[in-house]
């Protein structure tokens, strides 16, 4: 008999060992803690026809890293891409070599059919979701999840995950209510779920609820700043907070330890830097070396073009360090891209190079432009990715832009609009 995941579903070319090893990554993957990486090089290690351990490895490395990491994945790809394996996990490497490739919308329809022919398939739905997030699709971000709800139970091994998942996605769609719910319930059955951590802190983001949101990070749930694959990202949520209540000090506290304190070169980790550090320039906030100091990280990491929600952050960098020479091959590069083919090529003509002309216009004081390719883009800028809270910072510098221009009818209209937006 083949061994097993936690679901009963074939792991094939797997050892018991390996299995062992298998599940508890999972495990953590799915709480986006701890260290699975080390046990999925030991699974291989143990047993090297084992596909799932390739596949999850990729899962985990090809998206939000850096280069060297994402090739890490590539390799992982193409070790398992022509081992034996059944046609759930063949599913699985298909959707990772689209990963690879860059092609989000197919290997989010991969891994949607591999979720309706196995609804407990945890690492589908998880890869699933992020190629969701990836392409902005708040719809799919839930109903990929609630479609698979009804087979899990309470008594399901990780059963907090798909509760976690499925917050998300409810928040992402404006069911607040039921998100936090569903995010709480996630905590009480493991505190150190860190996306489902995020997720209630997204609620509170949503609802303006800023004192909420500082005692769910610091103080209701402490667990998820221990040893979290997702760290930045919640203390970016954690920073955010503290600006909306007016405490910058306490927002530089965060960006110079655990937000930008390491010195990571990983894209998710940078774009949060940077989406944080714009947020205190709209403020008139000093920070102009900590921008010099990013920009020098998003020019060693080059490698423009290859993902449009980072290429808008990088531009971030780079107009708020005075860097007009790498704004503009930044510009060059998105503007190449924009004539490619597949998702990026899409993302990047359709929201991310009219967003990265706005800023460089705004950094450059021609606000008038900046206010006018901002209105232009802004609805639909879903469709490069991210969340709300994320794709915010958009209306943030069209307010700024308009203020800036001498437009305050257009400031106040959109100051009221954002008021009653909140619930």
């Amino acid at each position: 008999m083949p061994e097993t995941d936690a679901a009963g579903l074939s792991l094939t070319g797997a050892s018991p060992t390996a299995a062992a090893d298998y599940r508890q990554a999972v495990s953590l993957y799915h709480g986006l803690y701890g260290s699975p990486l080390p046990l999925l090089e030991r699974a291989t290690a143990d047993s090297p026809g084992f596909v799932m351990a390739y596949v999850l490895k990729a899962d985990m490395l090809l998206v939000g890293t850096s280069p060297e990491v994402m090739a890490m994945g590539a390799a992982a790809v193409e070790a398992a891409r022509d081992l034996p394996a059944t046609d759930r996990e063949r599913g699985h490497v298909a959707a990772a070599a689209r990963i690879a490739a860059g092609q989000f919308t197919a290997a989010g329809r991969i891994l949607e059919d591999v979720s309706i022919a196995q609804p407990l398939d945890g690492v589908a739905l998880q890869a699933g979701q992020l190629m969701d997030f990836m392409l902005g699709d708040n719809r799919m971000l839930r109903d990929r999840i609630a479609r698979a709800l009804p087979a899990w139970s309470p008594q399901t091994p990780d059963y907090h995950a798909i509760l976690g998942m499925h917050a998300f996605g409810l928040e992402e769609t404006g069911f607040y209510d039921r998100a936090e719910a569903a995010g709480r319930e996630a905590i009480a059955l493991q505190p150190r779920n860190a996306w489902a951590q995020h997720a209630v802190a997204h609620v509170f983001e949503m609802q303006d609820r800023r004192a909420d949101g500082v005692a769910w990070m610091r103080t209701e749930n402490a667990a998820w700043q221990h040893d979290s694959l997702f760290g930045v990202h919640n203390w970016w949520h954690l920073a955010l907070f503290h600006l909306g209540l007016g405490e910058t000090d306490e927002v530089l506290a965060l960006y110079d330890g655990p937000i930008a304190g390491d010195g990571s070169d990983m894209a998710f980790d940078l774009l949060d830097a940077a989406a944080l550090l714009w947020r205190l320039k709209l403020e008139g906030a000093a920070t102009e070396d900590r921008f010099a100091k990013l920009a020098d990280a998003y020019e060693r990491k080059g490698g423009y073009g290859l993902a449009a929600f980072d290429d808008v952050h990088a531009m971030m960098a780079f107009v708020g360090a005075g860097r007009e020479a790498e704004a503009r091959d930044l510009m060059a590069a998105l503007e190449a891209t924009a004539t490619g083919q597949g998702d990026n090529a899409m993302m990047t003509a359709q929201v991310a190079l009219p967003v990265a002309r706005a800023l460089q216009a705004f950094g450059q004081g021609r606000f008038t432009q900046a206010t006018d390719d901002l209105r232009t883009v802004r609805n639909r800028a879903h469709r490069f990715g991210g969340s709300h809270a994320q794709r915010d910072v958009i209306d943030l510098t069209l307010i700024a832009a308009a203020r800036a221009s001498g437009e305050t009818s257009l400031e106040r209209a959109l100051l009221v609009e954002r008021a009653a937006a909140r619930p």
